[in-house]
């Protein structure tokens, strides 16, 4: 039976380009959980490869990244695209360390369906919960897969037992595990239409259920088909299954398919990695019987490039070309690569297209505001005309060229110079722009610098290239530090980014201490002289000053004012001593860093007719400034930053314990209701550069939080040598 429907990649079987029989669906789960391995058996399965690849030795079809096979891990997400049962499948293999998170958020962007993969000896994570509940709230359809099972400690009813207490929503096995003599897993019994699926003899057979099968079919089945009937909401069936008649299960597995369609039902199936994979034919069968089609899943919004209402997409109905790019990379070979989700219209190869990049700001919002830039991470908005190169269906590495692509088609696109992951591309003449999908924010900071001059040049051209492929790495160049800090999502992520720098764009760097963008204000009033007096013959230089100094409330900036009356100082000569103050603070006048929060008063000053001039004036300024500066005390000012965290409610304490110890001052608490508290505290920068760290550790990985600038604070005398730059 299986057999028949084994379509191989780029073999007799060619694909499917009716987005009614496409199948995009995004593989989620925790690291270790079986993923990449999954996705080898169902490629297996359907006869696109020969053989399972091996995670240890590096041969996976989606873990082809060198930094993938030098690590045993994904990475990055990877496409599958392959027929089975005439529809074409595209399956997306998404990391499972939350440091790689931005790919499994691109890749649940392509998908209208989703596998959540649950080891059944590890359980879930409270990351892949929180994901659940996402999908839960926009309604994407998701099934889950039990793998794992040949493990030993390997417990199926307790897995589904977990994914029941912590998933919302109905879930239900529609498959229960057969072990054979030796205990792994050979088989699994359909509780629908009460047949046995096995391989104990290498390949699919389907054989009716065995009487010992009966007592353990007839205490599960019952709770499935009410549990399908409720979910469908078919009336009929309800009707019938009350009424304890015979429920028919050709209709009964019609509405199981609907009611997954919908999100509304979650069926869990097994799988096992003894042989080809144990189950992936019945998982193929759920992806195409009981998935959408893109057809069927709600499309994003759309506007005009400048934010003007757009009509609705409709991936059914002949539109306007609208894709997104799910991601950008570089291919040895092929050079600059785009993977390309199409939404609606058709994409050609060779054909010309408008690609639109606009800057999304800090509430997920594009701002369509013309040539906004963003300074922290190197991206610009931008619009283009380009002209494609050529579209390929990918298979891991692996590249198939095709003529076009049409609603539901994930593809590559070559040769999209400008193309950021994120870009919308449409068409020429009705350039559109896709509403953006929530991204995570990079929490973790590394500061780095060029090896060697010639590392210089090529380091900005590496990161600009970096940032245009990933879009939770930030750039940031410190004001008063001279460093370049790379924003990253954690430990892994930013190794990665190094691993990049180095080995993909050749650029030698330095990983260097991470220094706070200090700033100093004066601790009190004080009067301050400018005399720079030089004539020597010739036109020399002239200008006395006198400035009253007194700080200011913090985050009160710079005021500048004048007690100059009768003429005394031409009015161009007060600007002028303004102009050299001000520059004066950017430089420092004790530790070095710039001056804030104060308020300076010329109050006196002479000038020559001849020899004074701005320069003169511009430097007398900046003189009085560092004069009074002599004459009082200087408080050392360092960033604060205001933490909101979000945590279960039992490490709410360890989580204010350890803020304490951070010098953290906790502003307040508030009950969320689900169990979970949100802490609000602001914190010195330099003790919570970590944070995204430390704070798995705190809260076992069930915490969250983010960061908002909040000015500076005085840093304590015990500490201000500590927070000194290095000589």
């Amino acid at each position: 039976m299986a057999e028949t429907r084994r379509d191989a990649h780029g073999g007799p079987a060619a694909l499917s380009t009716r987005a009614e029989q496409a199948r995009n669906v995004v593989l989620v789960g925790p690291a270790g959980s079986g993923k990449t391995t999954l996705m080898e058996s169902l490629l297996v399965a359907s006869g696109t490869i020969s053989r399972r690849g091996s995670i240890a030795h590096g041969t996976t079809t989606g873990d082809h990244d060198p930094a993938a096979v030098r690590q045993k891990r994904s990475v990055e997400l990877s496409v599958a695209t392959f027929s089975w049962d005439g529809s074409t499948i595209t399956l997306i293999d998404t990391p499972g360390h939350p440091d790689y998170t931005g790919e499994l958020r691109a890749g649940l962007r392509a998908a209208d369906a989703a596998l959540f993969v649950v080891s059944a000896t590890d359980g879930i994570d409270a990351a892949t919960s929180r994901l659940w509940d996402e999908c839960e709230l926009v309604g994407m359809p998701r099934a889950i897969v039990v793998t794992g099972l040949d493990r030993e400690r390997a417990d199926f009813d307790e897995t589904i037992a977990i994914c029941q207490r912590v998933f919302s929503g109905s879930v239900q096995p529609l498959f229960l595990p057969i072990h054979g003599d030796d205990g792994d897993v050979v088989g699994f019994i359909d509780l629908l239409d009460e047949r046995i699926w096995h391989w104990s003899t290498g390949s699919l057979a389907i054989d009716p259920a065995e009487e010992r099968h009966r007592e353990l079919i007839a205490s599960e089945r019952a709770s499935l088909i009410e549990t399908v009937v409720t979910e469908s909401e078919d009336e009929v069936l309800m009707d019938a299954f009350i009424g304890g008649e015979h429920v028919d299960v050709v209709l009964l597995t019609a509405d199981l398919e609907r009611a997954v369609a919908r999100g509304h039902f979650h069926p869990v199936v097994g799988h096992a990695e003894s042989g080809i994979g144990v189950g992936a034919e019945l998982i193929l069968d759920l992806i195409v019987r009981g998935f959408p089609s893109p057809v069927e899943s709600a499309p994003p919004l759309v506007t005009g490039i400048d934010g003007s209402p757009a009509e609705p997409i409709d991936a059914h109905l002949p539109g306007p070309l609208v894709a997104e790019v799910i991601k950008t990379t570089s291919d040895p070979y092929i050079g600059k690569v785009s993977i390309v989700r199409v939404f609606s219209g058709t994409l050609v190869s060779e054909g010309q297209v408008h690609v639109s990049g606009h800057f999304v700001d800090s509430t997920g919002r594009h701002d369509h505001s013309t040539g906004r830039h963003d300074h922290s991470t190197g991206r610009q908005d931008h619009d283009a005309d380009e002209r494609i190169g050529h579209l390929m269906t990918l298979l891991g590495k692996q590249h198939r060229d095709v003529e076009q692509a049409g609603p539901g088609s994930i593809v590559a696109v070559s040769k999209l110079t400008r193309a950021e992951t994120g870009d919308t591309l449409s068409s020429i003449e009705r350039p559109l722009l896709m509403e953006p999908w929530a991204m995570p924010e990079a929490m973790l900071p590394l500061a780095i610098s060029p090896h060697s001059p010639g590392d210089e040049n090529r380091l900005g051209s590496a990161l600009a290239r970096l940032v245009a492929e990933d879009p939770t790495l930030r750039v940031e160049h410190p004001e008063g530090t001279g460093q370049i800090v790379l924003w990253t999502l954690g430990e892994a992520h930013a190794d990665l980014v190094l691993d990049r720098i180095t080995t993909r764009y050749g650029v030698s760097i330095d990983a260097t201490e991470l220094q706070p963008s200090m700033r100093e204000t004066f601790a009190g009033p004080a009067r301050g002289s400018g005399r720079l007096v030089k004539q020597s013959g010739g036109h020399g230089q002239y200008a006395v000053v006198e400035i009253d100094v007194e700080p200011l409330a913090p985050g009160s900036g710079f005021v500048f004012g004048d007690r100059i009356v009768g003429g005394s100082l031409p009015r161009n000569y007060i600007a002028s001593v303004e102009k050299g103050v001000r520059h004066q603070m950017t430089q420092g006048v004790g530790a070095g860093f710039p001056v804030v929060d104060i308020r300076v008063t010329l109050v006196g000053g002479t000038f020559h007719a001849v020899d004074s001039s701005d320069l003169a004036f511009q430097a007398a300024g900046a003189i009085a400034l560092k004069d009074a500066a002599d004459k009082t005390q200087m408080t050392l000012l360092e960033p604060i930053v205001t933490l909101t965290i979000d945590v279960p409610d039992e490490h709410v304490g360890s989580v204010i314990s350890d803020l304490s110890m951070r010098r953290g001052i906790i502003r307040g608490t508030d009950a969320s209701g689900d169990g979970r508290t949100t802490v609000v505290a602001d914190a010195p920068e330099k003790e919570v550069s970590r944070y995204a760290i430390d704070i798995r550790s705190v809260t076992h990985g069930t915490g969250t939080f983010r960061r908002e600038p909040n000015g500076f604070g005085p840093v304590p005398a015990s500490l201000a040598q500590r927070l000194m730059p290095p000589a």
